[in-house]
């Protein structure tokens, strides 16, 4: 299995916009409103950090501000062989979530903490690789609050390669100082708009063919 690290490329506002506008998700305006997304890749090998976790925002003068970040959107390779559920391990269905997330805990630090519930399917064949066409059937998804926070990893002195047992289905970033530079921005968002964040998660699909 060749788990050879691959980032996203950064896409750009324009693009972003027009994927949101293309689904008719909500896009948020003002300053400090964030929306926070995520972009799947469609590899299907495990145990990459080959997603995308970002936010969008206008600024104080009005300016688009797109910051986006490495990062899994996908369980790690260990839950997907050692699932916590006998009906196997979850993987979050591409939508958008309205004020899904909050400032909160997870695992004992700042983190954006689950507080609606999320659609997810389950991949139980326990295998190396993600079962991306679970998601292409509707009666295979569920709907709950599950705890799939959007947190970073433990480790501020190094950016994690692989994504082993970082995510068992969260949005995990792979480098911590982004994960605090993320927070920072929600943080003053928070502070004007409240303590609620909508996620829209995409496939990069969804993005990749709308104009810059």
């Amino acid at each position: 299995m060749n788990l050879k690290q691959k980032t996203m490329r950064k896409f750009e506002i324009g693009e972003l916009i027009a994927a949101f506008d293309a689904k008719d998700y909500k896009t948020y305006s003002g300053a400090y409103n964030v929306n926070l997304f995520g972009i799947r890749n469609s590899e299907q090998t495990a145990g990459k950090f080959d997603d995308a976790v970002g936010i969008f925002y206008q600024d104080a003068s009005g300016n688009w501000i797109v910051k986006q970040y490495d990062a899994t959107t996908d369980p790690g390779l260990y839950w997907l062989q050692n699932p916590m559920r006998k009906n196997g391990t979850i993987i979050m269905v591409p939508g958008q979530y309205g004020g899904a997330y909050k400032l909160g805990v997870h695992k004992g630090y700042r983190a954006l903490e689950q507080k609606k519930p999320m659609k997810y399917v389950r991949d139980n064949d326990k295998d190396d690789y993600l079962d991306f066409t679970l998601l292409d059937n509707p009666e295979n998804y569920e709907e709950s609050i599950a705890k799939t926070n959007i947190h970073r990893t433990n480790d501020h002195k190094m950016k994690s390669g692989l994504n082993n047992k970082w995510s068992a289905g969260c949005q995990v970033l792979a480098d911590a100082n982004d994960f605090d530079d993320l927070l920072e921005i929600c943080e003053i968002s928070s502070n004007r708009y409240g303590n609620s964040f909508t996620y829209t998660l995409l496939n990069i699909a969804d993005v990749e063919q709308m104009p810059a």
